[in-house]
């Protein structure tokens, strides 16, 4: 072994003293510098996973938010589908009652009219007889040239308007 120390210049002394520096500054670094990189590198990988996690979780929240507002939007049109059937059904009951009472107000004139018209017809009926009476005597009196007494003028007429 002497041969190969002489042989590549080594020398053990120097080569024990750099082992040792070599151990002190490996367990240096070791401690101030990996140890603290180590954890620092583990708590970001930590962050990056929670960030993953989070990120899925409002991922699923967000399609549950979808979901959820397509539903109440399913649901606001069927409300507001049945508000506005509800008002067609309403606007059609008013129009049919309207439609009724229409038809009743033109009934009730219709029949004050026909009542109106019953009397008039009888007035003028009334009237027409006693004209035609009196065309009667007028013309039976022309006729007889001769006036008949009021009480058998009056039966006469009876008789005839009968």
């Amino acid at each position: 072994m002497d041969s190969i120390i002489d042989t590549f210049h080594v020398d053990l002394k120097l080569l024990i003293a750099q082992a040792v520096n070599f151990a002190i500054v490996f367990v240096a670094l070791y401690y101030l510098a990996f140890k603290p990189l180590a954890k620092t590198m583990q708590n970001r990988s930590q962050k990056i996973a929670d960030g993953i996690k989070n990120a899925e979780v409002i991922a699923q929240k967000l399609e549950q938010s979808k979901e959820e507002q397509k539903a109440i939007i399913r649901q606001t049109k069927q409300e507001a589908n049945q508000l506005l059937q509800q008002a067609q059904n309403d606007a059609m009951e008013r129009k049919d009652q309207m439609v009724a009472k229409a038809k009743e107000e033109i009934g009730q004139i219709i029949t004050t009219a026909k009542a109106k018209i019953q009397q008039e017809k009888a007035a003028i009926l009334k009237e027409l007889k006693v004209e035609v009476a009196d065309l009667v005597i007028l013309t039976t009196t022309q006729l007889l040239k001769e006036k008949i007494d009021p009480k058998k003028d009056k039966d006469i007429i009876n008789q005839l308007i009968k």
